[in-house]
């Protein structure tokens, strides 16, 4: 046998033996229980035994109540972004058109226009947002980031143009009501019902759909999903009117539940909805994530926030928290992998034989 046929045979061996010796991915109940999903949901069974034991009237029907309609925007505006970010791209403007819709909804309410009439034309504004980013993202190629930090001050603009300083109250009662009712003695809003539709529709299109794994195939490379036959402008444009469609729901959420239409309605809450996506295990990156570990997420910051609130502490501290959950969210997956690569690249090190550096053949 030739030098060359030895050293090849040597080679292949030893990498062979290497890769025998890589940690194997978590199959089956391992991966169930051991996985992001499972760590989040943990997480805040963890969350709520604390916030239990450390402050004595969070344990009740009230505070489910109260803490629930709390979470309903955050939950509602999750979803659509969950796929929107797996995709690779984002979208800063659903609170402004949560704002909008509120204040148009406002504008017609008070101009004497049926509620019924002025509900779906607050819808129609937010599905027509939602499909001016997606023109302009999909159908003209601008980056997401800027095109929605521009809607972002333009939406918000836009509502404050609509209704100005003013602000528009006495709705129907009984759709105030109905926005605060509970189901029996279990203090579990009634609008919990619709807000578990929209998360099932969201969790069956993005896990259990071809439509949802292309999104994924989008997330890793975009090309490459062409090349599969994925029409790229086509779902992203889709899924931006279905974040647009989802904010004016929020906003309409938003007025009939505080009674109270003005253009700064739900300013902020594209931060906690973002902050709740990522540390919900969706890679800022795009082609990772899921519904289960996001709806988690969103209950954590609920739950944190809301026992803070009970702790009487201050609006600042709870922005500070939502802030350093947004920046551990983005560092916690980054020092993960590195380390990961850290330890792959030192175990093939010591496996390989003298000589040969992986990554190198030998001739």
């Amino acid at each position: 046998m030739s030098t060359t046929e030895t050293s090849t045979n040597l080679t292949s061996a030893s990498t062979s033996k290497t890769l025998a010796g890589e940690p194997k991915g978590r199959t089956g109940a391992s991966r169930l229980l051991l996985g992001r999903d499972a760590i989040m949901i943990y997480v805040l069974v963890a969350a709520i035994a604390l916030a239990m034991l450390a402050i004595p009237r969070f344990a009740s029907p009230v505070t489910t109540g109260f803490l629930l309609l709390d979470v309903v925007p955050v939950l509602l505006l999750a979803m659509p972004m969950t796929l929107i970010i797996i995709t690779g791209e984002i979208d800063l403007s659903v609170a402004s058109t949560a704002g909008l819709t509120s204040a148009v909804l406002g504008v017609l309410w008070a101009g004497g226009f049926d509620i019924g009439i002025a509900l779906v034309i607050s819808l129609l504004v937010g599905i027509l947002a939602g499909a001016f980013n997606g023109f302009l993202i999909a159908v003209v190629g601008l980056p997401s980031l800027a095109v929605t930090i521009g809607t972002l001050a333009l939406f918000r603009g836009l509502a404050l143009v609509v209704i100005g300083d003013n602000a528009v109250a006495n709705f129907p009662p009984e759709l105030n009501l109905f926005v605060t009712s509970k189901l029996g003695a279990t203090g579990i809003p009634t609008v919990m019902i619709g807000v578990v539709l929209v998360i099932a529709i969201f969790a069956t299109v993005l896990h259990f759909t071809p439509f949802g794994r292309g999104l994924y195939a989008m997330g890793y490379s975009k090309e490459a999903a062409r090349f599969v036959g994925i029409s790229v402008a086509r779902s992203k444009f889709w899924l931006y009117v279905a974040c647009g469609l989802i904010a004016a729901i929020v906003g309409i959420y938003w007025t009939l539940r505080y009674s109270s239409a003005r253009s700064d309605n739900a300013s902020g809450l594209e931060l906690t909805v973002i902050a709740a996506v990522l540390l919900g295990g969706v890679s800022i990156f795009g082609g990772k994530g899921s519904i289960p570990g996001v709806v988690a997420s969103v209950l954590l910051i609920g739950t944190i926030n809301y026992a803070l609130r009970l702790g009487r502490v201050s609006e600042v501290v709870l922005i500070i928290v939502t802030g350093l959950l947004l920046i551990i969210s983005v560092i916690i997956p980054s020092v993960s992998a590195a380390l990961s690569r850290w330890a792959h690249e030192r175990r093939l090190r010591h496996e390989l034989p003298r000589g040969i550096t992986p990554g190198t053949t030998s001739a």
